[in-house]
């Protein structure tokens, strides 16, 4: 899935109000008009006053490039203003004119940083990288000014001691900021929150630079073939997509960019081993150069900052406010499942060697073997392939028949394209969606094709954040990074590609049917081990028959999937489920690794950091890699899930749990539906996670479902 962002100097900026960056991927605005919005000298930079159009959807036939470093030096210059003012107030600390003003504060700031940073991973070029790397350190600079203010701190402080005098949501408000204070280091002296601000500012570089290799790596780590007899095994359809990316960039051949992944799609069907070695360890090798140094610097420096701060590494200062609580929760549950994982790839290599000997080739499974060698198994297991299933799951089809479909049986929403409103990119689409008696509930922005200048990956992330304190509704948007087909083909998509489209959606859900007062606790801005749950609840109705039968239909005759096909793909959702899990077992686990190093420890080769790291946890298996290697690991280095990337997993316990009682309980339905909706979706982190999920299954979840869902039992 993929399903993050990167940017942390949004969560620089936006931490004010909750942002929570994925990617995990969902970033907040509070986008109120500042009190001295009537005031300024707006000029034509659309950035500098709210929003003319309807759901203050951003105006991007408006905006230049030009108008950023502008809009946020006046938006920094008004809060600092804002924030002086709560901070001198003469009157005795309350909550309306402490936690609340400093919730009111800095509109303009969070609506430019929600703009720049959104659009910086979407369409990105050179003059936003620089803008990027110029206003980073000065975001992060402008943050400390905030949260290390001895002054507003003891306000705060003062406010959150008489917390449980207060209304429900305010106590939360209060809590959430008293608490972001203080891991902030708002309780350090003078000369440890100094040392604070200048860690801040060079992991504000640091991180910035991490993601800026990335966007280079995807330009640069090519794979050019000018031979066609080399794409044996590739479809007409994905050869002519390569054509097309080699003219864009002005090469002869057919041109193969890389996805966010060490594993790349073409390798299931691509019959040329030497190709496919060379696709694998350019994908394996990747931004080595450039991040191994970036990276050696960072966990450093996360490792101090976490030291200042009372804790003996930045895992436990980052799960500390987490719903798992402690790394070694986090690790039990990894290394319990890793044995399990391993000896089910085990299993599956065995199959595929043998596959590998009928072809001809000795040896061992190599990595570049696995996924085309699993596809032939797959194949002929259950009578599918790429190119059979392909042609039954078009874009707008699953768009439209499939997740719109299901999300209305399930919710009873709708939704209505809206041709008028501007896009920041001419193949994004953006749709009104309506509640089932006809009141509008906010946007949905859809922008599905990879790109020069976008992040790889899939992502969800809001323009506009919920919040009834504004009487803001959301506008939020899935970002996903499918090849674009050459002029006039179809848009074929694979089934982990439907499935991810139906798994953004769930984030999207998340922030369209949110429910809260305070933008801050609005929407997705929950526990990072709690925000992927209702996205990967949302992935399994792309296999609810009834769904199924309404968006699977052949794209040129429009027949329904046949039912023995039907069947064979539904069985087939557990097959390699021991490499899946492999693959992101040694990712998460190389994350929490990174992140339990001791500030005064010091590494000094990525390469071997990593083995040995892999080694430690049995899940050192040579043919399956990690899903990501350190050097585009862009959730833990450049985006929001450092020591988080556990909270894919973690989230899956709950959403395979809560999809398994729901279909037993009446399945897709309105009851069902609403149930979820009320409980889960709405709430944001308004309350306490757990009791949320507990309102709505009647317990806490069981591992049961997932080890199902996961096929590693029967």
């Amino acid at each position: 899935m993929n399903k993050s962002l990167t940017a942390t100097a949004v969560a620089v900026v936006l931490s004010l109000t909750g942002c929570s960056t994925e990617q995990s991927m969902q970033q907040t605005s509070q986008n109120n008009s500042s009190q001295n919005a009537a005031s300024m000298e707006q000029g034509d930079n659309a950035l500098l006053k709210p929003s003319s159009l309807d759901y203050q959807a951003p105006e991007f036939d408006k905006i230049k490039t030009e108008d950023y470093v502008p809009a946020f030096m006046k938006g920094m210059e008004e809060q600092s203003a804002e924030i002086s003012e709560i901070a001198n107030n003469q009157a005795a600390p309350s909550f309306e004119n402490t936690i609340l003003a400093i919730e009111k504060s800095g509109g303009l700031l969070n609506r430019v940083s929600t703009i720049f940073f959104g659009l910086s991973s979407i369409v990105s070029n050179d003059e936003i990288q620089r803008i990027e790397a110029d206003m980073s350190p000065k975001l992060t600079a402008h943050q400390d000014k905030i949260y290390l203010n001895n002054t507003l701190f003891e306000r705060v402080k003062a406010v959150y001691e008489q917390k449980d005098s207060l209304p429900a949501d305010d106590k939360r408000l209060t809590e959430y900021y008293y608490e972001k204070f203080v891991r902030a280091g708002a309780n350090l002296n003078e000369s440890q929150k100094a040392q604070v601000r200048e860690i801040n500012e060079s992991l504000s570089n640091l991180t910035t630079a991490f993601s800026q290799n990335i966007l280079a790596s995807f330009k640069n780590d090519t794979i050019l073939v000018t031979d066609e007899a080399k794409l044996a095994g590739v479809s007409d359809t994905d050869k002519a997509g390569l054509k097309a990316a080699a003219e864009e960039a002005g090469k002869e051949g057919y041109l193969i960019t890389l996805v966010n992944t060490t594993r790349q799609p073409l390798l299931r069907n691509l019959s040329n081993r030497e190709l496919r070695k060379e696709i694998w360890q350019t994908s394996a090798n990747r931004a080595q150069v450039s991040n191994d140094p970036v990276i050696l610097k960072l966990t450093h420096l996360r490792a101090k900052k976490a030291a200042l701060l009372g804790y003996p590494n930045w895992a436990s200062y980052k799960i500390a406010n987490q719903m798992a609580k402690t790394p070694e929760n986090v690790l039990a549950m990894l290394d319990d499942l890793a044995p399990q994982a391993v000896e089910k790839a085990r299993q599956e290599a065995k199959d595929i060697e043998a596959a590998m000997h009928a072809d001809g080739i000795q040896g061992d499974v190599q990595p570049w073997d696995w996924a085309y060698y699993a596809e032939k198994i797959r194949t002929e297991r259950f009578d599918i392939a790429d190119s059979t299933i392909k042609p039954y799951f078009e874009l707008n089809s699953v768009l439209e028949n499939g997740l719109f479909f299901a999300m209305n049986k399930l919710y009873g929403i709708t939704f209505k394209e809206r041709k008028d409103l501007p896009l920041y990119v001419e193949d994004a689409r953006v749709f009104e969606v309506f509640d089932d008696d006809g009141s509008s509930i906010g946007l949905f922005y859809f922008d599905p094709y990879a790109r020069k200048g976008k992040k790889g990956g899939a992502w969800m992330s809001a323009f506009v954040t919920q919040s009834f304190l504004y009487d803001n509704k959301p506008v939020v948007y899935n970002e996903l990074n499918i090849t674009k087909p050459a002029p006039g083909e179809p848009t074929l998509l694979t089934f982990d590609e439907t499935q991810t489209l139906f798994h953004e959606f769930g984030h999207a859900a998340h922030g369209l049917f949110s429910q809260v007062k305070y933008p801050s606790v609005a929407g997705t801005s929950t526990a990072r081990d709690f925000v992927e749950f209702p996205s990967q609840f949302n992935e399994d109705w792309c296999i609810e028959p009834t769904v199924l039968a309404n968006y699977a239909k052949h794209y040129k005759t429009g027949e329904v999937i046949p039912q023995e096909l039907l069947n064979n793909l539904l069985k087939s959702v557990t097959f390699n489920q021991g490499f899946n899990t492999v693959e992101y077992l040694g990712s998460a686990l190389l994350d929490m690794e990174w992140h339990m190093i001791g500030a005064d420890e010091e590494i000094t080769d990525v390469a071997a950091f990593e083995a040995e790291a892999l080694k430690k946890h049995g899940i050192d298996y040579a043919p399956v890699p990690p899903r990501y290697k350190s050097a585009y690991f862009s959730h833990t280095f450049a985006g929001g899930y450092s020591a988080g990337y556990y909270a894919y997993l973690w989230t899956e316990v709950l959403a395979a749990d809560a999809f398994t009682y729901m279909k037993d309980n009446g399945g897709l339905s309105r009851e069902n539906g609403d149930a979820f909706r009320k409980d889960i979706l709405s709430k944001g982190n308004s309350e306490d996670l757990m009791e949320n999920y507990i309102s709505f299954r009647g317990q806490k979840p069981t591992v049961d479902a997932l080890m199902k869902r996961r096929g590693l039992v029967e």
